[in-house]
């Protein structure tokens, strides 16, 4: 199996430096990532000062207290040089390397979706068709002095109505090992796309290993026929909760059935709440689709480090 840093390398090149630019090896600057993750520090220049004030951090990164921190453009480079294929792979083999230590990690898959706020301020149906519409011209991308611009408003946010509250944002979309707690797979999308047409993708994603996925568990807004079809053909139990129809009622033994079910769902709503909490997770850091996809893949790695080396300093030798 590739390590961290052979995958880094395949998908990341090192380029040469500028006169008096500096370059870092990309395992250095994935680091960085992993203590602006763990530490909650919500923008690159102030990953940049904690680096350069704090001890404990220039011991993780192997840096004398002399060296000074990579500027916070570098940072924001190597994340923009990271493609979503990088990341999923990157945190395909980081599980991979746990389930070599002993350790399950998808007996049990729990998938939901949760909104994301824009980080970009609303705008109407009509005004995103505008914006749309002129970012589609040669001088839609171009400042009022002819620059390319250096800020360009969210076009991928759109609105969706839930709980009778309007929301505008995006959304995202998790399967977590309901043993463990592992983010087994996580991606967005605008907001109004529907959950349900995201399970297949979830479950895919999950798949780390040649151990076969037992069981899916997921809430009433994944029902349907297709959804049972694509479980009932790739031999995983179907663990999707029933919902009323309009010509039919939950039996006695669907509603017993449901709630059988959500004592497994709630892991994934667990991971939601500790990453509201504790790293803004409802809350879009960037105004780019791709930008803010790569950034919740680097929380996915820094939760799954972090949960296994707990899990693995437990284990029986």
């Amino acid at each position: 199996m590739q390590s961290i840093q052979e995958l880094l390398l395949k998908f990341y090149e090192t380029r040469k430096a500028n006169r008096g630019e500096k370059t870092y090896p990309p395992l250095f600057l994935f680091k960085c990532f992993l203590l602006q993750n763990w530490y909650q520090i919500k923008s690159d220049p102030e990953l940049e000062s904690q680096i350069n004030d704090r001890i404990s951090f220039k011991s993780f990164l192997d840096l004398s207290l002399e060296q000074p921190s990579p500027d916070h453009s570098t940072f924001s480079r190597f994340r923009g040089r990271l493609s979503e294929e990088a990341m999923t792979q990157l945190n395909s083999a980081l599980l991979k390397q746990f389930h070599q230590h002993g350790v399950s990690i998808n007996e049990g898959v729990a998938v939901d979706a949760r909104l994301v706020k824009s980080a970009s301020r609303p705008a109407s149906n009509d005004k995103l068709k505008e914006i749309n519409n002129r970012a589609n011209t040669p001088e839609g991308n171009l400042d009022k002095n002819g620059n390319k611009k250096k800020f360009s408003r969210d076009r991928d946010s759109n609105w969706v109505i839930k709980n009778n509250k309007p929301h505008y944002g995006l959304k995202e979309h998790a399967a977590v090992d309901t043993k463990n707690g592992f983010i087994l797979s996580t991606t967005l999308s605008p907001a109004s796309h529907n959950d349900s047409t995201y399970l297949p993708r979830a479950v895919i994603y999950s798949m780390h290993t040649e151990n076969k996925i037992k069981i899916v568990y997921a809430d009433k807004g994944y029902p349907g026929a297709p959804n049972r079809e694509f479980l009932a053909l790739n031999n995983i139990k179907d663990g999707i909760m029933r919902k009323d129809e309009k010509n039919a009622k939950l039996t006695d033994i669907e509603i017993e059935r449901n709630k059988g079910i959500s004592k497994y769902r709630y892991i994934v709503e667990q991971y939601f709440g500790i990453s509201h909490k504790y790293d803004n997770g409802n809350q879009a850091r960037f105004p780019k689709l791709l930008k803010n996809k790569i950034d919740i893949m680097f929380r996915q790695f820094a939760f799954n480090l972090k949960k296994g080396t707990k899990i693995l300093e437990v284990l029986p030798g």
